[in-house]
């Protein structure tokens, strides 16, 4: 299972990628492992404007459907269309191409990334 040193995690397993201010956001290995294949994601609305541990997202599996819950306060400014045509893609590739979604941290809340768990804190988590 990978666990990204350069990210960070949820203890609801979203990890987020900073780009500037852009947050990317994804599901973890874990998360998907758990879920199994993925076969409908449903994404937020452009310039949604949604707050930390939001649900804001719903990834659904043969198994089951997961909220997903956004790890930052911001603006969502981003989504990954492609994973209407292919939901595969978060199984397939969970830090890549199965990203769900970008969101503008505002300046004020970017305290908020920085007490996101680590790799290590994720690992631990998982036990």
């Amino acid at each position: 299972m990978a666990i990204p040193s350069e990210l960070k995690y949820t203890e609801e397993h979203e990890w987020v990628r900073m780009e500037g201010d852009i947050a990317v956001v994804g599901v973890t290995d874990h998360a998907q492992e758990e879920l199994s294949d993925v076969v409908f994601v449903e994404l937020p609305e452009l310039e949604r404007v949604v707050e930390e541990k939001e649900a804001c997202a719903v990834v659904e599996s043969v198994k089951a459907a997961s909220d997903i819950y956004s790890p930052v306060s911001g603006t969502v400014v981003e989504v990954n269309n492609s994973l209407e045509e292919e939901p595969s893609n978060i199984n397939e590739d969970p830090y890549g191409v199965g990203w769900l979604f970008k969101i503008r941290v505002a300046e004020a809340d970017m305290e908020i990334v920085e007490g996101l768990l680590t790799a290590d804190d994720y690992e631990e988590h998982l036990g």
